[in-house]
C-alpha cells in the first residue's frame, strides 16, 4: 500500500493505521517483531519523522513496545487455555501457533506433601518434575508435576522435550480419561519471581491439576504458575435440559 500524500489524514496516521491492518492480519505474530524504522522509511518512502510519531501512536494503544536497542515489538498476544480440553499445558501452547518450549529444571523421585499424596494414592516417593513453560525467550509459566514413580525409568532428556501428558500415554500403559482443575492466585515468592523473570510478589494465576487414567486412578498432580498478563481460560459447556 501507497500513502496518499495529498489526504488530509496526516502521513503518520495513515502508516499507523496500515501497521495497525497488518498487525489484525496476523502478518507479524509468529516473530513479534516489526520492520525496523529504515525498512520502514524505505518501504513507505517517509520520512523517520513519520514512522516514529506512527509507532508512537501504536505503542500509546496497547499494540506495541519498543525497546531500547532491540526494535520495536508486537505486546504479547494472549494464550488460551481450553479447561474442557484434555490437553496438556505444553501441547496447548503449539496448538496455538506459539513458539512454546520448556525447560526442565528437576527432575528426581520425592515423596508428594501429605494431601498431595492422598490426593494421588502414593504413599512413597512419586517422580517429581518442575519445568520452565517459555513462548519464545519469554518465561511465562512454571509447571511442578507429580507422576507415577515408574515413570522415573524414562531418561532426562525425554522429560525435557516431551509433555506431561504424552510421557503419561507413552510409558504408563494406560489411556487418560479426565482432569480436575482448580484455578486459584498466588503471589510470586522470590524463586518463582526469579524463574519467571517478575518483581517478587507479582499475583500469578495458580492452576492445579488432577488427572485420571480409564481405571479411574490418579495419573498426575501438577501445579502451574502463570504470568497473567498473557493468559486467559475458557470453558465451553451445555446446559442440561430438564
Amino acid at each position: 500500500m501507497q500513502l496518499v500524500r495529498e489526504n488530509a489524514t496526516p502521513l503518520y496516521r495513515q502508516l499507523a493505521t496500515q501497521l495497525r491492518q497488518e498487525i489484525a492480519e496476523g502478518r507479524f505474530e509468529r516473530t513479534g517483531k516489526l520492520p525496523s524504522e529504515a525498512e520502514l522509511r524505505e518501504r513507505f518512502s517517509v520520512s523517520r519523522v513519520t514512522v516514529r510519531l506512527a509507532l508512537n501512536a501504536l505503542a500509546e494503544s496497547g499494540l506495541i513496545e519498543q525497546r531500547k536497542g532491540k526494535g520495536t515489538y508486537l505486546i504479547g498476544r494472549e494464550v488460551n487455555f481450553e479447561l474442557d480440553t484434555l490437553r496438556s499445558f505444553h501441547e496447548s501452547l503449539r496448538l496455538q501457533g506459539f513458539d512454546a518450549r520448556m525447560r526442565l529444571l528437576t527432575f528426581e523421585l520425592k515423596t508428594p506433601p501429605g494431601q498431595v499424596g492422598k490426593m494421588l494414592g502414593h504413599d512413597g516417593e512419586c517422580l517429581f518434575l518442575e519445568r520452565l513453560h517459555l513462548i519464545g525467550e519469554e518465561s511465562i509459566a512454571v509447571g511442578r508435576s507429580f507422576l507415577p514413580a515408574k515413570l522415573a525409568d524414562i531418561s532426562r532428556s525425554e522429560a525435557d522435550i516431551i509433555p506431561t501428558y504424552a510421557l503419561l500415554n507413552r510409558f504408563s500403559g494406560h489411556s487418560l480419561d479426565r482432569v480436575h482443575v482448580t484455578l486459584g492466585a498466588q503471589s510470586a515468592d522470590v524463586v518463582l519471581a526469579h524463574l519467571l523473570q517478575i518483581v517478587e510478589n507479582t499475583a500469578l494465576l495458580r492452576m492445579e491439576r488432577i488427572s485420571y487414567f480409564v481405571n479411574n486412578q490418579p495419573a498426575e498432580y501438577s501445579t502451574f504458575f502463570i504470568r497473567p498478563e498473557r493468559y486467559h481460560f475458557t470453558l465451553n459447556s451445555h446446559f442440561s435440559r430438564e
